[in-house]
């Protein structure tokens, strides 16, 4: 029931590395393109506008745009559901951001010094050194902001790892041994689920406030508190804010609701 997190420079081998370790030990492999799949559930447009929106540097307007608001509470929910049902590997998406403090979690950062990268990428994407190169910075600056317009966290802080792993040093073969041993060892934490549960219902009340076409919150977050499910942000009047702790109280199931919406001034 482990769950493996990687971020990864381009080019390190990290992607390769991930699949193995989801081969070695029948891990389900969550991806881009798993997680783009599995927005359709909310609607096509979702999909689109993932595509468009996935590791991308959002621009001023889109970072406050419902679209991304909507796409990012999504894929941390679609993140959270994987996560819970364990053996799974994580691709990016600022996994190691949402699951720091589950005991099962091992978060894993891979990098490789720019020449090895550079070399990587010319082979596998047969391009010139100097193509490879900007290749190489621009997908780094774009996840990099990607992560920090989300987040507010940059994702290569080895503080908020706890494997940092350089292919330039260490083969492969080294690396996933490295992380399957570290992932056996957080086996033993497999049944502590009920922050991992309380965070998934979060997520999911969260994704499905922020993409309700009926409801307009200009700032939102969810969290628990405990046993408490915690609705945080700026509505603009009284009727909105009976609409939005009305529905949130829907989707709990149950579950305790906190409404603490302040009104926009």
């Amino acid at each position: 029931m482990s769950i493996l997190t990687i971020s990864r420079e381009f080019g390190s081998g990290g992607r390769e590395i991930g699949q193995a370790v989801a081969a070695l030990l029948n891990y389900a492999y969550i991806d881009k393109h798993r997680v783009l799949s599995d927005l359709k559930a909310a609607g096509k447009e979702w999909e689109k506008w993932g595509k468009e929106l996935d590791e991308h540097c959002p621009t001023i307007w889109e970072k406050h745009d419902w679209s991304f608001r909507g796409f990012s509470a999504l894929m941390q929910s679609c993140i959270f559901d994987y996560a819970l049902k364990g053996r799974v590997v994580i691709m990016g998406r600022g996994g190691n951001f949402l699951l720091k403090d589950i005991p099962s979690a091992l978060r894993v950062r891979i990098v490789a010094p720019l020449e090895k990268r550079i070399e990587r990428i010319m082979i596998r994407e047969s391009v010139d050194r100097g193509t490879a190169k900007w290749l190489a910075d621009k997908t780094d600056n774009e996840r990099a902001c990607f992560i920090r317009s989300i987040y507010g966290k940059e994702w290569d802080d080895p503080n908020e790892y706890d494997i940092v792993c350089d292919t330039g040093r260490l083969d492969e073969k080294e690396i996933i041994k490295l992380i399957n041993d570290n992932l056996l060892e957080k086996e033993q934490f497999a049944t502590e689920l009920k922050t991992l549960q309380l965070r998934t219902e979060a997520a999911r009340i969260k994704a499905a406030l922020l993409t309700n076409s009926k409801l307009f919150v200009p700032t939102l977050d969810v969290y628990h508190d405990g046993e408490t499910i915690v609705l945080r942000g700026l509505v603009h009047n009284p009727k909105e804010h009976k609409a939005v702790e009305e529905e949130a109280k829907k989707l709990a199931k149950g579950l305790p609701v906190r409404c603490e919406l302040h009104y926009r001034k």
